[in-house]
C-alpha cells in the first residue's frame, strides 16, 4: 500500500439503490481487511429555483428534502455495513453537491473509493452508471466498482499486465489485494495487440514470440513475488485482445484489477478501451488504478 495512504478511509458512495448497498457491504469488508476507517457518504445536488405554485419540493425546501433523504440513505447503508462487518463504526456524511465532483474530491483523501455500478438513476439498458464511469476515470485513488458477483470469494485476484506504467500501479494494488485476501493472483497478458505490421505475421515464429512474452512477464512479476512471498502467482499469456480475456477470467475471480489506461492509451482519453470494456462486462467487482501522476491531475 502507498505509505501516504495508510490510515486513510475506505469511502463508499451511496444513493439508496441496491447497487450502492452492495458497494457498502464490499467496502465494509475491505475496510476490515485493511484495518482502515469506513466512511459512507451521500451526495445531495440541488438547484435553487423559485417556488412554483407554492410546491414544497422546489427551491430552498428541496435542499432540506434531499438532505433528509440522504441521511436516510446513510442510516440504511451503515446498518448494511455493520451486518457484514460487526464492530464497524462507519463515519457518515451528507455531502452538499452533485455526486461526481464530490466523490472525486473525497478520493483525494481516501485510500480507496467504492461505488455500485448503477445508481437510482440507472437506465435498465445501461450496464454501468455515469457516476461509476466518471469516478473510475477521474478518481484520485483506486476506485472499485462493485458489479456482477458482488460477494465473490474463493477465486483469484486477476490483474491485467501490459508493461505500461499504469499496469505497474495495477500490479501493486493487485498483489496487496491478494495478500489481504490470502488469495492467488492471476497475472494476465494478452499480446494480440502487439504493434506489428500485419504483413510480417505469416513469417513470424509465434511460439518464439510467446516464449519471449512469457519471459518478460515473469521478469516483471519477479520483484513483486519477492515482496509478497505468501501470494501464489499464476501467469496467463494469451494471443488475444485483453478485454475479452479479462472478462472471461472474471467469471471465476473475486476481483479484477486494471489500469485506467494501458500501453495504447491516448492522452486525451479519460479511460482506456480495456478498462472501459471490463467495467461494462466483468462478472465481479473491478478495481481501476491510476498512476500517481494521473491521480494528482
Amino acid at each position: 500500500m502507498d505509505e501516504e495512504r495508510v490510515g486513510r478511509p475506505v469511502v463508499a458512495g451511496v444513493d439508496g439503490s441496491q447497487s450502492s448497498l452492495q458497494a457498502v457491504r464490499w467496502a465494509a469488508r475491505e475496510a476490515g481487511r485493511r484495518r482502515a476507517p469506513l466512511r459512507i457518504v451521500a451526495a445531495v445536488g440541488w438547484v435553487d429555483v423559485p417556488h412554483q405554485y407554492d410546491h414544497p419540493r422546489t427551491g430552498p425546501d428541496l435542499r432540506k428534502v434531499l438532505q433528509r433523504q440522504g441521511r436516510a440513505y446513510l442510516t440504511e447503508a451503515a446498518r448494511a455495513a455493520v451486518e457484514v462487518a460487526p464492530g464497524q463504526e462507519p463515519e457518515q456524511e451528507v455531502l452538499d453537491g452533485f455526486a461526481i465532483p464530490r466523490l472525486v474530491e473525497e478520493s483525494r483523501a481516501a485510500q480507496l473509493v467504492v461505488i455500485g455500478d448503477r445508481g437510482l438513476g440507472g437506465v435498465a439498458g445501461l450496464v454501468i452508471g455515469s457516476v461509476a464511469f466518471a469516478l473510475a476515470a477521474q478518481g484520485g485513488c483506486p476506485v472499485v466498482v462493485v458489479r456482477g458477483r458482488a460477494d465473490a470469494t474463493g477465486g483469484p485476484v486477476v490483474v491485467g499486465v501490459d508493461g505500461s506504467p499504469v499496469s505497474e500501479a495495477a500490479l501493486a494494488f493487485a498483489f496487496e489485494a491478494a495478500a489481504l485476501r490470502r488469495a492467488p493472483l492471476l497475472a494476465v497478458h494478452a499480446w494480440h495487440d502487439l504493434t506489428l505490421d500485419p504483413m510480417v505475421w505469416p513469417s513470424l515464429d509465434w511460439e518464439a514470440v510467446e516464449q519471449e512474452v512469457q519471459a518478460e512477464l515473469a521478469e516483471r512479476l519477479a520483484g513483486w513475488r519477492e515482496k509478497y512471498l505468501d501470494v501464489e502467482v499464476q501467469r496467463l499469456v494469451v494471443r488475444d485482445r485483453p478485454a475479452p480475456v479479462l472478462v472471461e477470467q472474471s467469471a471465476q475471480a473475486q476481483l479484477v484489477v486494471v489500469g485506467s489506461r494501458g500501453r495504447g492509451g491516448a492522452a486525451g482519453l479519460i479511460l482506456g478501451s480495456v478498462s472501459h470494456a471490463v467495467l461494462h462486462r466483468a462478472d465481479c467487482p473491478v478495481a481501476i488504478v491510476r498512476t500517481e501522476v494521473e491521480a494528482a491531475r
